[in-house]
């Protein structure tokens, strides 16, 4: 498998927008290089759900970070505004802020050139874990991430920390990398232990198989710790103190006649994220109960370029709250003996690998009566635009 000391795996890659976000130009030696990347995304869906999103809840979990479906109507999307450059021959950085109704930093760090492999990165970034949690929304193959990934990791688990990341010198791709964070991000909360409340670990491995075929693995494990963590209600949220627990495996498989993507491929993806949950829970208005629980998810997905910038794909995910304690009845911990899942569809055409519009439908059972979900998305790159992972 050819790998570049960045990380990108280019091998039989589908036709996809690129994370946008570059990668570092280590070997660059025009002036050019130095002089800042400015990249944007724009997004934006047409939505129509049969339940109101507003009240959106999946059966026994709680809910943190930015969980929602998404919205009734039309409505203007999380687009990026992303700026990146090489500040000196050994360090790299770059900032990717978030435009919607609300702005946000979602990524902003500084990060050196690999020496004998081994890369460090700080300041906020999304963690290395799994296999999802690491791509930027616009690059995902459906409009919205996995339950596992919404429920568990509060869809996506970013923070303020530092990583250390070493690509091993080996004919198979294999990188390990370890982090620490500040613990303020879902399923963390509060900047328990001073700050230092939350890391990580994971490894990755892949390689070709013939010319046709390309393979990624990995597993990772994440330990949180949450100080009155709130989820639920913004108002009048619900309270979490003690530890979070998330394990994920996932693998990757992608084909392409002869490692040419250009007119078909198909990929096939899918993740188990196992989380363990020990601590106390309050919900909003009650008092303080005993909280231990492990609950569970999955999601398996195949998606199929039937003709150059035709795709389509379908996914289906499920969940698992791992208890029924009555004593949490009426609660947004109660499971009420109902397995939370969804099927999806989806169909897309991009017209290059700049702009893409995407059609999805969603029969969506993360509570006891379904969810009929529609989607219509458009997503359009401007500017710089950098290779993407594997």
């Amino acid at each position: 498998m050819s790998v570049s000391r960045t990380g990108i795996l280019p091998c039989c890659a589908l036709l996809s927008l690129s994370a946008i976000l570059p990668a570092p130009l280590w070997a660059a030696d025009s002036a050019n290089a130095f002089n800042p990347a400015i990249g944007l995304i724009l997004n934006g869906t047409l939505g129509h759900f049969s339940r109101e999103p507003d009240d959106y809840a999946i059966a026994g979990l709680p809910l943190g970070g930015e969980s929602e479906p998404g919205s009734q109507g039309f409505a203007l999307g999380e687009s990026e505004l992303n700026i990146s450059a090489n500040i000196d021959p050994d360090w790299f950085g770059a900032i990717t802020v978030a435009l919607g109704d609300e702005t946000e930093v979602e990524n902003a760090y500084v990060q050196t050139s690999p020496a004998d492999g081994l890369t460090f990165r700080g300041g906020r970034f999304f963690s290395g874990i799994g296999y999802l949690n690491e791509q930027h929304a616009h690059t995902w193959d459906f409009a919205d991430t996995a339950l596992a990934y919404r429920a568990l990791l509060g869809t996506q688990y970013k923070d303020d920390g530092v990583q250390l990341r070493w690509l091993a010198p080996t004919e198979l791709y294999t990188e390990v990398g370890a982090e620490w964070f500040n613990g303020s991000a879902y399923p963390a909360g509060g900047s328990a232990s001073k700050g230092q409340g939350a890391w990580s670990v994971f490894v990755h491995s892949g390689g070709d198989i013939g010319q046709s075929s390309s393979w990624r693995a990995g597993l990772s494990y994440l330990n949180a710790n949450a100080d009155a963590r709130e989820s639920g209600d913004e108002d009048n949220p619900d309270l979490f103190s003690g530890s979070s627990k998330v394990a994920i495996a996932d693998f990757v498989w992608k084909w392409s006649p002869g490692g040419n993507a250009y007119n078909r491929s198909l990929k096939l993806q899918g993740e188990y994220l196992l989380s363990k949950n020990d601590g106390d829970f309050t919900p909003a208005g009650g008092s303080e109960l005993p909280y231990s629980a492990t609950p569970k998810g999955w999601y398996l997905q195949a998606i199929y370029q039937f003709t150059h910038g035709w795709r389509a794909g379908v996914r289906h995910d499920q969940l698992d709250a791992g208890q029924n304690d009555a004593a949490f009845a009426g609660t947004m911990l109660d499971a009420q003996n109902h397995t939370p899942q969804r099927n999806s569809l989806m169909l897309d055409y991009s017209n290059s690998e700049f702009s893409r519009l995407r059609l999805q439908y969603n029969r969506d059972e993360s509570q006891p009566q379904i969810d009929h979900q529609w989607l219509l998305q458009y997503t359009m790159s401007l500017g710089a635009h950098g290779a993407h992972r594997f």
